[in-house]
C-alpha cells in the first residue's frame, strides 16, 4: 500500500488566520507596518522564516545580508515563541479531512506530513486538533536539516513513516509541494483551497481537487493510470 504524505499549513489545515496574526504583531514590535491578509497568505509555503524575510525585504531591508540574518533570527525567535502559544486560536482542519483520513487509514494506507514547519510546532497543532493519532510520521523543518523543496526531506519522510519511497503519493497546496515531489519522482495531488503564490493548476499537479471528498477518487486515479 502507498504512503500519502500530506503538506501541514494549506492542505491539513487552514492555519493562515493564526499564522498571519503572528506574523503582524512580531512585524508592529518592529514598528514595522502588518501585511494585509490575503497578501501574507500567499506567503505562507515557505515557512515562517521566508514568511518574515519576505516581509522584510519588502520594507528595504534586503540590502545587508548580514543584518538581515540577524533581523531574521530575533524576528523568527519572537515569531515562534508567540505562536506556540497561539497555534490553534483560529486554525482548524479543512472541511472533510477527518472522513478523508479515516478512510485512508481503515484502507490500510501510511500517511505522514512533511512541512516546512518546525516539528514541535508541527505536533503541537496536531496534538491540539486532534490529528497527531492518524500519521505515522511528522516531519519538519529541523527533523532532517533540511527543507522542502529538497526532495530528500520528503524522501526520508516516507521512510520514516514506514514506507517506501518510491510508492508514496504527495498532497500538497503550493508550487513548493508540487516541486518537492517532482523532484522525488512523486505523483503530487494539489489542492485548490491552499495558499499558493500562484493558480495551482498553472502547476500541472497529476490531480486537483477541490475538497476532500474528491481525494480518494484522485489517488485512486493516479493508482490506475497508464505508465
Amino acid at each position: 500500500m502507498r504512503t500519502i504524505v500530506f503538506d501541514l499549513d494549506g492542505t491539513l489545515i487552514d492555519t493562515a488566520p493564526d499564522l498571519i496574526s503572528t506574523l503582524n504583531i512580531t512585524l508592529a514590535s518592529e514598528g514595522m507596518p502588518e501585511v494585509p491578509y490575503e497578501e501574507a497568505r500567499k506567503m505562507i509555503g515557505g515557512g515562517a522564516r521566508g514568511m518574515i524575510e519576505k516581509a522584510l525585504v519588502a520594507e528595504g531591508h534586503g540590502g545587508d545580508t548580514v543584518k538581515l540574518k540577524a533581523e531574521l533570527d530575533r524576528m523568527f525567535g519572537n515569531f515562534v515563541e508567540h505562536y506556540a502559544a497561539h497555534i490553534a486560536d483560529h486554525s482548524r482542519p479543512f472541511p472533510e479531512l477527518e472522513m478523508a483520513l479515516d478512510g485512508l487509514a481503515a484502507s490500510g494506507y501510511r500517511l505522514a506530513v512533511c512541512t516546512n514547519k518546525l516539528e514541535w510546532l508541527s505536533v503541537r497543532l496536531l496534538d491540539t486538533l486532534d490529528l497527531t493519532r492518524y500519521f505515522a510520521a511528522v516531519c519538519g523543518q529541523d527533523t532532517f536539516g533540511m527543507q522542502k523543496p529538497d526532495p530528500e526531506v520528503l524522501r526520508r519522510t516516507i521512510v520514516k513513516a514506514g514506507g517506501a519511497p518510491d510508492r508514496a503519493i504527495m498532497i500538497g497546496d503550493s508550487g513548493t509541494d508540487v516541486r518537492t515531489a517532482r523532484a522525488a519522482s512523486l505523483p503530487v495531488i494539489a489542492v485548490t483551497f491552499g495558499y499558493s503564490e500562484v493558480p495551482i493548476e498553472s502547476l500541472r499537479p497529476d490531480r486537483l481537487i477541490s475538497s476532500y471528498g474528491e481525494l480518494r477518487a484522485a489517488i485512486h486515479g493516479i493508482e490506475t493510470a497508464p505508465v
